[in-house]
């Protein structure tokens, strides 16, 4: 194993416990929990030991400099720290950790940046706990609107806005404009890599995607005295609207899911009053996803009417294509060597692609599975994008 990975394992064991679940060894690192404020504090630590001044936007996200933080002209890097239910370990922090690493591969080497390194730790990236993917980088970029982001309430009806403490600050034209470029690192959400035998690539561009919030409701009643007839249950409402997303997303090759449902009242001898499920949709086309969308509103429309139910559905969420810089990914797979892919999972990297040029590399995944307590990458690989990043620091920051 080589130097660089042996120290990329002991920086990882510092995290690798913080927030797993015993049983089912994935991760809960809600945004604002205490897991994902414990590494927020070892964030803090890593930057004190590495003399990085850290600061915070007002919106929950940390930013720690290797250089001058008002000198502007800045390379951003960095990920985020939150887990989606029961995620894996690497969606998220393999960012933050490579960074640090990179840094101390730089400074090594004797290199010294000409302009400020940042290395950022965004909030709410995976929206678990609020509902709103990229809240942290969307409020810093103006994407989303304050009075919105403070509102949003997690499942125990906290708001976003008390989780932080303070009303959230909203955009920040100062502070964003002190930045020339943002590279992300992330772990592969697929295989590709795996077929290509490359542990690293260059991202070319982000599938369109967001989230829909269906609610169907119906009329609650007793399970055992109600007759097939007379119901009007939510649920068949809501399992066809499954079944119906499942069917067009593989019309259109694109792809849509439901992992998330709550029934009120939830009661095994009830028919529901309310059933609320939240699609997720993905396609490599704007007009491919609009359409797939449209489709099982309709359908789930049409069966409301046949099941005397209604239905309300609600866009919680949109990321447009993101195709990130040309030339920015160009130059880097030059410069790597490496193969460029697209990906259709979303990232901070496609909120502020929109913003300043942005980049993103990924790392090897063996398993191809992520969001998953599976997700995982070889402390080989894991160090090679350490180096990888390292060199594009290098040339984007200290030349």
């Amino acid at each position: 194993m080589s130097d660089l990975a042996v120290r990329f394992r002991k920086l990882w064991d510092e995290i690798a416990p913080v927030g797993r679940d015993a049983g089912s060894g994935g991760y809960l690192r809600y945004a604002l929990t205490e897991p994902e404020l414990t590494l927020r504090g070892w964030f803090r630590e890593q930057a004190g030991q590495r003399g990085m001044p850290v600061t915070e936007d007002g919106n929950g996200n940390l930013f720690a400099w290797w250089g001058d933080p008002a000198a502007g002209d800045a390379v951003l890097t960095g990920s985020h720290f939150d887990s989606v239910p029961h995620g894996g370990a690497y969606d998220g922090p393999l960012g933050i950790v490579s960074a640090f690493l990179a840094v101390d591969e730089l400074r090594a080497a004797g290199a010294t940046p000409v302009r400020p390194v940042a290395v950022a730790a965004f909030v709410e990236e995976e929206g678990g706990r609020f509902g709103v993917p990229c809240l942290g980088s969307r409020l810093l970029t103006g994407e989303i609107a304050v009075d919105r982001a403070a509102g949003l309430r997690d499942a125990a009806g906290v708001s976003f806005a008390e989780a932080l403490g303070d009303r959230p600050a909203g955009a920040d034209p100062g502070l964003l404009g002190r930045f020339a470029a943002f590279v992300e690192l992330h772990v592969e959400q697929g295989r590709a890599l795996v077929d290509l035998g490359a542990p690293v690539a260059v991202a070319s561009a982000i599938w369109p995607h967001g989230r829909w919030r269906f609610d169907f409701h119906g009329e609650g009643n007793h399970a055992g005295t109600t007759r097939m007839a007379d119901r009007r249950d939510p649920m068949l409402t809501y399992a066809f609207t499954v079944l119906a997303a499942n069917k067009e997303a593989r019309l259109r090759d694109a792809h849509a899911t439901v992992g998330r449902v709550a029934v009120e009242p939830n009661a095994t001898n009830a028919v529901p009053s309310k059933v609320t499920g939240w699609l997720d949709a993905r396609a490599a086309e704007p007009a491919t996803l609009d359409g797939l969308v449209e489709a099982v509103r309709a359908k789930a429309t049409e069966r409301a009417k046949r099941d005397g139910t209604e239905l309300t559905c609600t866009q919680e969420s949109a990321t447009p294509l993101v195709e990130f810089d040309g030339g920015l990914a160009d130059r880097l797979a030059a410069l790597l060597d490496a193969p460029v892919l697209p990906t259709g999972a979303g990232h901070d990297a496609g909120v502020l692609a929109a913003h300043l040029p942005t980049a993103m590399l990924f790392v090897r995944n063996p398993t191809g599975v992520s969001h998953s307590p599976a997700e995982s990458a070889s402390d080989a690989d894991c160090a090679a994008g350490v180096a990888a990043l390292a060199r594009v620091l290098e040339e984007l920051a200290c030349r």
